[in-house]
């Protein structure tokens, strides 16, 4: 029995191109969707009005939709209309494409690597609604591991070696349980401000904790909290921001080129 359709056509061959076709159709539904946040791009380039070149692409964007949000937080369409960001930098040479130079200090400028999102001023939340990322002095649930170090109590250095404070508290993740950040007293001021546990490196022995992003005195900079026991996703990002800034901007050395 013969799968052949004509003398140049089988069912063989039907299969593949209807493959390619749904893959096709596929990649491009894809590229669509993934455009409905960040669209579109603003370019240094300029019309002729005097406003910025919107930088698009292919395939267009997608129509608007609206998404509904948990926990009675409202409706969301995307894409959707946003305002432009001020970049808080300068151009470092009078020619497009030049290089961009921070305005005032660069670990909270929101430039370069202390750059962050304008993300919603409201904590995130576990799935029964409550706050997720809290310190142990509210999620009374949760404790150290038995045989692991207990943060608190721990010395914070800077990279030049300085004290820079003491943890005070934990801040855990009730979702996923694990630490996010620890809590901590700055020696400049006694701020109480968050470090994340990503940037930390612990001396268990010497109980110690050493923070090669920023120096000892930075520390009294790093963005609080509108409350103390609650840490929005905008304030995430900006704390998480300022230690990334310093990873580039806390030393001449850093910033300057390596050659």
């Amino acid at each position: 029995m013969s799968a052949a359709i004509t003398d140049y056509m089988d069912v063989a061959q039907l299969t593949i191109w209807a493959f390619w076709f749904f893959f096709a159709g596929l990649i491009y539904y894809l590229r669509q969707e993934d455009k409905r946040e960040g669209y579109p791009l603003d370019s240094d380039r300029t019309e002729m009005s005097g406003g910025r070149v919107k930088v698009v692409g292919f395939p267009v964007l997608a129509k608007p939709k609206t998404f509904i949000l948990p926990h009675n937080a409202g409706t969301l369409q995307a894409p959707r209309q946003e305002a432009m960001a001020k970049v808080n930098a300068t151009p470092s040479a009078p020619f497009p494409g030049a290089p961009f130079d921070p305005v005032g200090d660069p670990m909270l400028s929101g430039f370069g690597p202390a750059a962050s999102p304008d993300r919603a001023k409201h904590c995130d939340l576990t799935i029964d609604g409550v706050p997720k990322i809290v310190p142990l002095r509210v999620a009374t649930d949760f404790s150290i591991a038995e045989g692991e170090p207990d943060p608190r109590g721990m010395t914070v250095l800077g990279l030049d070696g300085e004290v820079a404070g003491a943890v005070t508290d934990v801040w855990v993740d009730r979702s996923e349980p694990q630490i996010r950040y620890l809590e901590m007293k700055a020696a400049s001021g006694g701020k109480q401000t968050l470090l994340p546990i990503n940037f930390c490196r612990f001396n268990k022995k010497a109980r110690t904790i050493k923070v090669a992003a920023i120096k000892a005195a930075h520390f009294a900079n790093v963005p609080g909290l509108a409350k103390p026991d609650q840490i929005t996703l905008y304030e995430e990002d900006k704390v998480c921001a300022y230690y990334a800034g310093g990873k580039l901007y806390a030393t001449e050395e850093r910033a300057g080129p390596l050659l």
